[in-house]
């Protein structure tokens, strides 16, 4: 098999559209869909072949990536292509979509004859877009020579976590990750919220800590997002942020652990998302902070 690939990516929302454009760049034939139309036509002006159903999307399709919002979004996808889909083909699934939905999917794989990888991303829109995702993958090894150069086109660097997609051991890994990322924004944001309410400037707290080890580059980057308004377009939306922390609770309970900071974290991000900002870059949840809207 050549490293040119015929690619469906199914969800062409921030990350999505980002992948799917690195995979043409890379010289592979690539098909998209998205539930909203007008987010998948822009592909058309870098080669993509824009389908107006999930089923025509992955016809012919030797790799299908879904980034879809949650598990359970991607299984109805997926059920929506079957018709379409190629037995034998590799379904990369790259939706965080938990630890259990993650068994489903590759159930749902399994009864249709595809090679199940579990391959979630780390990274926000500015990693996407520069093809520098670190992906997360695991899956069978007749898989990996296949889907290799996909992930080499929208990432820097694969972890591979096992062979067993349905384990979900790359899932698990991310929720992980994504419990330190969440915890560090709603944090920076609560941080600089008690600035304002202390009447303490921003660049003073910054300065305090710089180059010392509670300094670091990610608390920067979202308190400058905050200070500058610049919470448009989203790095990593507040509402797909409040869905991940209520995946990360979930596992905590379903494995004993009781995780207080993502359960006050999804909350903080729920209710930023009330007051209007579910759009936003997750740094948004400074807002929470406030009973209505204040600027940084």
């Amino acid at each position: 098999m050549t490293d040119q690939l015929t690619v469906t990516v199914l969800g062409t929302g921030i990350m999505g559209a980002a992948m799917a454009r690195n995979l043409a760049r890379a010289g592979h034939a690539v098909r998209v869909w998205n539930r909203s139309r007008d987010k998948a036509e822009p592909l058309a002006a870098d080669g993509a072949h824009v389908a107006g159903d999930p089923e025509d999307a992955v016809r012919g399709a030797d790799v299908v990536l879904t980034m879809l919002y949650d598990g359970p979004a991607a299984l109805d996808v997926m059920r929506r292509a079957v018709p379409g889909l190629r037995t034998g083909a590799v379904w990369a699934q790259s939706t965080t979509a938990g630890v259990d939905a993650v068994a489903d999917l590759a159930a749902f794989a399994q009864e249709h004859g595809l090679l199940f990888v579990d391959a979630p991303v780390l990274g926000t829109r500015q990693p996407a877009e520069a093809g520098e995702l670190l992906v997360l993958a695991a899956g069978p090894a007749a898989a990996r020579d296949r889907v290799g150069p996909v992930f080499d086109a929208v990432g820097s660097r694969t972890v591979w976590t096992g062979e067993d997609g349905a384990a979900g051991t790359a899932t698990r890994l991310k929720l992980v990750a994504n419990s330190w990322v969440l915890a560090v924004n709603n944090a920076a944001g609560e941080s600089l919220s008690l600035a304002k309410a202390l009447g303490v400037d921003p660049d003073a707290f910054l300065g305090a800590i710089a180059g010392g080890p509670l300094d670091m580059g990610y608390l920067r980057a979202k308190a400058g997002l905050i200070r500058d308004g610049a919470l448009t377009p989203a790095q990593f939306a507040v509402g797909t942020a409040e869905k991940d922390a209520r995946l990360i609770v979930e596992a905590g309970e379903a494995n004993g652990v009781r995780l207080d900071l993502a359960a006050a974290g999804a909350d903080r991000l729920a209710r930023a998302a009330a007051q209007g900002h579910g759009a936003e870059d997750m740094a948004a949840a400074y807002y929470a902070s406030f009973e209505e809207k204040s600027a940084p």
